[in-house]
């Protein structure tokens, strides 16, 4: 395979990463006014937002058998324009029922999006020999920024979900699909048969469960901050609702800044000790928002936590793909499940216990659970993860 087909396969993944960051971004910040929009009660409202990583989890257990028949590069083809347009569906309806139509559309194409895309971005790094994975997720954290901030002036300027979203989609859905004609540069369809357990064709979930357990962790302290930075930062620091607006931002850019420099540590240090020092950060910034006296030190902390959360995804789907170098596609489509499980976990678990206990309590238990993944940092391969030379040198994974 030339660097020159890998150069473009590299490229055009990258592009869809950064088309999913905005597409999402662009829904999960404009809930309140889809809310408004079909009249969806504050009761009910849970149930809607729980369908989507609902849906996209069956989606992306189901893509690990359609990308045995066809590969992911098809199902990424085909997955993001329907992301695209039940985007566009969700701002078009008037009807509740339309609006569980579209996000249901929503939550299944993604599924099969997000399995997809990392199936393909861990083949990309085994045909590179080097860790690139950050890279694409910093892509999509671009996406995230463009997105909220073209949602930021949708609701500034007062125009309809509609309106806000057809100019994104006329623009991203060309732009994707003329990309796609080169998401397979890289694409591995592995054969072997009888590589052992770990490097087979078949994948043990056993030994997968410690990057599924790092996984559920991960998105529930990225769902707390999602969630609940804003309130944290009004209700129990007292800042303005202005300044509440913050800490999230701030979390944004330094995820995309540790996910740009992160794929050169994995190249110095090796993935699990940075997967170490993100685990360690992401803590140390829940206890400083916990025992933060005011609003300025709880932006602290949560811009202390994105830079710490950053690597600790990329490297959990990089780690599947080593792990089981004959089932990746596999090993990736249900690992990808538990972003959905700690996405659902996450946002309920801190709301309950704030309300039963106090908020900053609460932010304590993602600390202690994101702590646990240095326990498993053995997983990620201390040794086998290092990249140099611009080829990756197979040795044996070693699992906690």
């Amino acid at each position: 395979m030339t660097d020159a087909r890998l150069r473009r396969g590299r490229g055009s993944l990258a592009v869809s990463f950064f088309v999913q960051g905005v597409t999402f971004a662009l829904l999960v910040t404009r809930i309140p006014g889809i809310q408004d929009r079909y009249g969806i009660s504050d009761a009910l409202l849970p149930a809607f937002l729980a369908a989507v990583p609902i849906l996209a989890g069956v989606a992306s257990v189901a893509t690990e058998k359609i990308v045995a028949r066809v590969g992911p590069a098809v199902v990424l083809r085909w997955a993001q324009p329907v992301v695209l347009l039940a985007l566009l569906a969700v701002g078009a309806g008037t009807e509740m029922w339309e609006a569980a139509l579209a996000l249901g559309a929503f939550g299944l194409a993604v599924g099969a999006l997000d399995a997809s895309m990392n199936m393909l971005g861990v083949s990309l790094q085994r045909a590179y020999g080097r860790s690139i994975m950050l890279g694409f997720h910093a892509s999509y954290s671009l996406g995230g920024i463009a997105g909220a901030s073209l949602a930021w002036v949708g609701a500034h300027w007062h125009l309809s979900l509609f309106v806000s979203y057809l100019p994104v989609v006329a623009l991203l859905l060309p732009v994707a699909f003329v990309g796609s004609r080169w998401y397979g540069a890289g694409e591995h369809r592995p054969v072997e048969k009888d590589a052992g357990e770990s490097g087979g064709s078949r994948v043990a979930f056993a030994l997968l469960l410690p990057l599924c357990l790092v996984m559920t962790f991960a998105y529930i302290g990225d769902s707390t901050v999602s969630n609940w930075s804003a309130k944290y930062l009004q209700d129990v620091l007292g800042s303005s609702e202005e300044l509440a607006t913050v800490p999230y931002n701030a979390y944004m850019v330094t995820t995309l800044l540790g996910r740009a420099v992160g794929d050169f540590g994995v190249r110095k240090l090796g993935a699990a000790t940075v997967v170490r020092c993100g685990a360690v950060l992401a803590a140390l910034g829940f206890a400083v928002v916990a025992a933060a006296p005011g609003a300025w030190a709880g932006i602290a902390g949560f811009t202390v936590l994105g830079l710490g959360l950053s690597v600790i995804v990329p490297q959990t789907f990089a780690a599947a793909g080593r792990l089981f170098p004959g089932a990746s596609d596999a090993a990736v489509a249900r690992l990808n499940v538990f972003n959905y499980v700690g996405f659902l976990v996450g946002s309920p678990l801190v709301g309950a216990l704030g309300d039963a206990w106090s908020y900053r309590g609460a932010m304590m238990v993602p600390m202690v659970l994101v702590l646990v993944t240095v326990v498993y940092a053995t997983s990620f391969g201390a040794r086998e993860a290092r990249y140099g030379g611009g080829h990756e040198r197979p040795r044996t994974v070693d699992v906690g």
